[in-house]
């Protein structure tokens, strides 16, 4: 089984070359992520543009810019979940946010962008998890900052424009129970103590509370445990969008799924948004110069990006007009790639460049622009998100328009 071939992926950090798991990404050294080891030690599969292509066909609509340039790289069994909506069958989406900080980077956008677009493109069910419970264990959060913190990161999560006849968010600490702990209970039979130890790479010195939490993050992979959403509807598949450090919560679903009478959930799993200091860098709720925020002025992002954005260009103008920029390091780069809507743009941006003809300065002005038009419509979108707002995006209730 999945999991149990892969158990021990988390060893020792000096046997590893890089450490991906929910807590901790890390290469060597300060190295790169390399992305094909981490699909040939996960056991997922690359997303190859005859994925993407079929997408548009089945959709009719332009394929996401994340899916577009591969920022969403790898799946688990997305094409059942093709082949099954080529033939008339729905699915649902599920997706979900740690809620440990205030506000929220422009990398933890990511994943709700592209949620969004799917559930738009499909016109499908999503629900929304909120782990207060993992984040109060974790970040020694009490419960009630926990919750305090869950409502707060709902707001920028409806901010993104998730269609509320179509969308349910719960938190773990309001939501679990019932169905939901049924399932859980369920899981937790499939799962050895050691299978837990190899997946997540639990000591002897976590408290039980970790142990114990990876079945409340897999079972909303299962419609049963949304009975006001999926009564009767025990054989709808789910689609999981998150970031590949997620993966290791869903090998062990997916390794429970079919023993407890469910479909495996697939996935679609998105690299990691880099640090403005660059790929070796670590965006850090304790460093606000990692990252830019969704709360932000443009001043400031301008700011940031000025100061803190890796650059690939050279020391010396003179310099840079004779070997130009290497791209590869660039963070401004990286940074159109993610959000830069325009393909003709974005590939004369690097071939200028790169060239030399282009100077750092222009490339992370333009950034600034894109960044700053980002933040702006998402913060007036969110000043419109009141609590009552959040109620009734949370609210146990039908979906009524769930599958039109």
């Amino acid at each position: 089984m999945e999991g149990e071939k892969r158990e021990n992926q988390n060893q020792a950090a000096e046997e590893e070359d890089q450490i991906v798991n929910p807590w901790e990404v890390a290469a060597k050294d300060g190295g790169k992520i390399d992305y094909d080891k981490l699909i040939d030690k996960f056991g997922c599969q690359r997303l190859d543009q005859t994925l993407i292509d079929r997408v548009h066909r089945l959709t009719g609509r332009p394929p996401h810019v994340f899916l577009r340039r591969g920022v969403f790289f790898a799946h688990r069994d997305f094409n059942e979940i093709l082949d099954a909506y080529e033939k008339g069958k729905k699915f649902y989406l599920y997706t979900g946010r740690g809620p440990s900080s205030e506000a929220l980077h422009i990398g933890h956008l990511v994943p709700f962008m592209f949620t969004k677009y799917l559930q738009d493109v499909f016109r499908v069910p999503l629900v929304i998890q909120l782990t207060d419970d993992e984040k109060c264990m974790w970040k020694n959060l009490t419960v009630e900052e926990s919750q305090r913190l869950a409502r707060e990161n709902a707001k920028d999560i409806i901010a993104c424009g998730f269609d509320i006849t179509r969308t349910f968010i719960f938190s773990d600490f309001d939501y679990v129970g019932g169905a939901f702990y049924k399932n859980m209970v369920k899981v937790a039979k499939c799962v050895t103590l050691n299978k837990v130890q190899g997946i997540f790479g639990f000591s002897g010195e976590d408290h039980i509370g970790k142990i114990s939490f990876p079945p409340v993050q897999a079972v909303p992979s299962f419609p049963s445990s949304f009975p006001h959403l999926f009564s009767g509807k025990d054989d709808l598949r789910c689609l999981i969008p998150c970031a590949i450090d997620q993966d290791p919560y869903f090998r062990m679903t997916r390794d429970a799924a079919p023993r407890i009478g469910y479909h495996k959930p697939s996935l679609i799993e998105s690299t990691f948004f880099p640090a403005l200091q660059g790929e070796t860098g670590k965006m850090s709720a304790s460093d606000p110069n990692s990252a830019i925020y969704v709360t932000d002025s443009a001043k400031v992002i301008k700011s940031k990006i000025n100061k803190y954005a890796f650059s690939g260009g050279q020391d010396s103008v003179e310099k840079h007009r004779q070997l130009g920029a290497n791209l590869e390091v660039d963070i401004s780069v990286k940074y159109l790639n993610f959000f830069l809507e325009d393909d003709v743009e974005l590939e004369h941006i690097k071939t200028e460049y790169a060239a030399g003809r282009m100077l750092t300065g222009e490339v992370k002005g333009r950034l600034g622009s894109v960044l700053s038009e980002i933040v702006e419509r998402h913060r007036a979108a969110r000043a419109s998100v009141t609590d009552e707002v959040v109620d009734a995006f949370m609210a146990v209730r039908p979906l009524p328009n769930m599958f039109d």
